[in-house]
């Protein structure tokens, strides 16, 4: 295991994120991205709450509130599993890849496919 700091893994997160094509990240509003500690023998690295965006329909959007869609990316979990900061920094893109696909609407079986499993 090793420890990287709470501010460093935000920061691991939000270049993850930079490196989603422009194209794909226009579709990615009203979605909140959060850094939580976890559990740390957690299995759970990240989490995706929300609507899909190819299961909204008509219906989404409309009313007085719409809460933003969650990513959570869970630091000592990944933490757990990775013996250096490079392999957080891959941990920490691959986790954070497979939870923006959630919000595309890609399951976890077509994932594994695609290797981001």
């Amino acid at each position: 295991m090793i420890d990287v700091t709470a501010e460093r893994f935000e920061e691991l997160v939000g270049e993850a994120l930079d490196s989603i094509p422009d194209e794909l990240g226009d579709y990615m509003e009203n979605v909140a991205v959060l850094v939580e500690d976890g559990v740390r023998h957690g299995r759970l690295l990240g989490l995706y709450e929300g609507v899909p965006l190819t299961k909204r329909g008509e219906w989404y959007g409309t009313g007085s509130l719409t809460l933003p869609d969650r990513i959570t990316i869970f630091r000592l979990p990944i933490c757990a599993r990775c013996r250096t900061e490079d392999e957080v920094v891959d941990q920490v893109r691959v986790t954070v890849i497979h939870e923006v696909a959630h919000h595309f609407g890609i399951g976890d079986a077509r994932l594994k496919e695609l290797g981001w499993g």
